[in-house]
């Protein structure tokens, strides 16, 4: 019972030390309507393990890159259990991702055929620095 206790009267110092954040960040989120801003205990904020999991899902949600507009949606989504519309959006990221891994492979196949290029003469611009003069 003293865990239970303790993870429901967290410091937003605590909190944020939990949950690997600088303070300024849940301050940021709770600006952004993302974390709830609770009522003072004693003069000084608690929060709870729910606030802990919530700001543990927004990091996972913006490391999978969602937007913070986008991570708001889930969330309303997920107190509504739209499944529907959190599988739409998770779709249209995984899109969003496929189209990134397609340019960053482009960009590394290009840059492995410059380094090459670069590598075979000995004078004159190196054709990496020069291609991005152009």
């Amino acid at each position: 019972m003293v865990q239970s206790q303790a993870a429901q009267s967290l410091t937003i110092g605590k909190l944020a030390a939990a949950a690997g954040v600088g303070v300024e960040t849940i301050r940021y989120y709770q600006r952004r309507g993302l974390l709830q801003t609770p009522a003072r205990d004693r003069e000084v904020r608690r929060y709870g393990a729910h606030d802990l999991r919530r700001l543990h899902f927004i990091r996972q949600a913006q490391a999978a890159g969602f937007t913070l507009e986008e991570i708001r949606e889930l969330l309303d989504l997920d107190a509504g259990e739209d499944r529907r519309r959190a599988r739409e959006l998770a779709s249209a990221r995984v899109t969003a991702l496929d189209e990134k891994i397609a340019q960053l492979q482009r960009a590394r196949d290009s840059l492995k055929r410059l380094a090459a290029e670069c590598g075979k003469g000995t004078s004159g611009p190196c054709p990496i620095l020069a291609s991005f003069d152009e």
